[in-house]
């Protein structure tokens, strides 16, 4: 195997743990986004676990945040809790920072 080939294999392996730490990242911050929907939407108990847990599987309809935040705002909107686009928007991102930092403290 040649410098090349190590060298290139290094950079595999970090591409697939530097995805693997995006992934769990990205499902802890829609478990912290899908809790904080469900106080606000006045969930509590095994009915907060449940929608937090459908706001992680949200995020399996597409790529991207846009599936994760239309479920939050259709909830929102159907239960007629006041929260802005914007507001939502900031919270995910919040929420991504810490989940960034929880996972790679692990």
């Amino acid at each position: 195997m040649t410098t090349f080939d190590k060298r290139e294999e290094g950079f595999e392996r970090r591409f697939a743990l530097d995805e693997e730490l995006r992934f769990k990242a990205m499902a802890r911050r829609n478990r912290m986004l899908g809790e904080w929907a469900a106080h606000k939407l006045g969930k509590t108990g095994a009915d907060a676990a449940e929608y937090a847990k459908a706001v992680v599987m949200a995020d399996f309809e597409e790529a991207g945040d846009d599936d994760v935040f239309r479920k939050v705002r259709k909830d929102f909107d159907a239960a007629g809790i006041e929260q802005s686009d914007h507001q939502i928007r900031r919270t995910m991102d919040e929420f991504l920072a810490q989940a960034v930092l929880e996972v790679k403290a692990q």
